[in-house]
């Protein structure tokens, strides 16, 4: 029973230590030479931004601004932010298939249907440091959370703040 209630106890521990973003960087790059940030342009040349848009944007300037970085103009800049939600499709399994049997003795026969399936579609944050200077991205954070259509406002502002925050809970890296 001890080891049953060991086993159980570990197991919860290493679910909850699972990061939910993964990162990475250009190991050659000094981080500490970097004290200034812009957002870089957007790619789609859209003249507006979305809800999830501000939301991951208020959550990166928060969090850079606790690194204590500068937010500048874009041509003072030292690091250039760019971020998308990449949108995938999956699909996701509900509920339980049903079945049903009958028989005697040794002897039945079964019918059973699989669980409805329908397709979500859902979206991944990522987001990249790149050096103004050298046009190249210096560092990487990708979520395993998602945001998806089902979720509240609510919701998806508090999941965007808690995946902005582990990710850059790993800004500068440890070079180890």
């Amino acid at each position: 029973m001890t080891r049953l209630v060991m086993t159980a106890l570990v197991a919860l521990t290493m679910t909850g230590c699972a990061s939910h973003v993964v990162t990475d960087y250009n190991s050659a790059v000094a981080f500490d030479d970097y004290s200034s940030w812009a957002f870089a342009p957007r790619p789609d040349s859209s003249s507006f931004v979305t809800l999830d848009g501000n939301r991951v944007q208020n959550a990166v300037e928060r969090e850079l601004n606790s690194k204590a970085m500068n937010k500048v103009e874009l041509v003072e800049a030292d690091l250039l932010v760019s971020w998308k939600i990449v949108e995938e499709d999956r699909l996701e399994q509900s509920g339980v298939g049903l079945g049903f049997g009958f028989g005697t003795g040794n002897f039945g026969w079964g019918l059973s249907a699989p669980p409805p399936v329908r397709e979500v579609r859902e979206g991944k944050l990522v987001i990249e440091l790149v050096d103004k200077g050298s046009e190249e991205v210096v560092w990487r954070a990708a979520s395993r959370r998602y945001l998806n259509e089902n979720q509240s406002p609510e919701t998806r502002s508090k999941l965007v703040d808690e995946v902005v925050t582990e990710m850059f809970s790993k800004y500068p890296p440890d070079k180890d």
